[in-house]
């Protein structure tokens, strides 16, 4: 999971919580450390039996359940009917999901960022957090090469001035059609 600041690995982090590490939630950890993407219980599945062919669906599901109710991930849903995950100990972002291909985009832009503490205060209120979602469909009808993570480097906003955007990195989570 690309992108996050935390000195501790998710394996860490879960024995720092007192959760008990087999081998098997090891390796599903490992796997959700080294992705680069969102993936759902079914992708994380194919990754960590690929690494450990014992580990059944079941035992992801459950240690997915576990790391999420101990703060570990997060539940992300991108309105597709699956859930992802995400480490939670990464730095901000808001997500750009291009509902054509299911594409991801991490990002953090300073205007956004003080526009929503801004509107806070001016309701009174001091913000504690926020979740960000932005749905579209990119400007450019350009074809997706493959479905490997792509890093198209910074947001060119052309001569719209919308401030600095810094992007954390682009995955393709593939939205399925129902």
């Amino acid at each position: 999971m690309d992108g996050k600041q935390n000195v501790m690995t998710i394996i860490a982090r879960c024995e720092a919580k007192g959760l008990r590490m087999t081998g098997q939630r090891r390796v599903i950890a490992r796997a959700l450390q080294d992705s680069a993407d969102h993936p759902d219980v079914e992708e994380l599945y194919a990754r960590a039996s690929a690494l450990d062919a014992g580990i059944s669906l079941a035992t992801v599901y459950r240690t997915v359940k576990l790391f999420e109710e101990a703060g570990i991930l997060d539940r992300l849903e991108f309105g597709d009917g699956r859930a992802r995950y995400e480490d939670a100990d990464r730095d901000h972002h808001d997500h750009l999901i291009d509902i054509n291909t299911g594409e991801v985009i991490e990002f953090c832009d300073p205007d956004i960022e003080a526009l929503q503490e801004r509107i806070a205060a001016k309701l009174g209120f001091q913000l504690k957090g926020h979740k960000l979602e932005l749905y579209g469909v990119p400007l450019n009808k350009k074809a997706p090469v493959d479905n490997a993570p792509v890093d198209k480097g910074p947001i060119d906003t052309g001569p719209i001035d919308t401030g600095p955007v810094d992007r954390v990195h682009v995955a393709k989570d593939p939205v399925e059609k129902g």
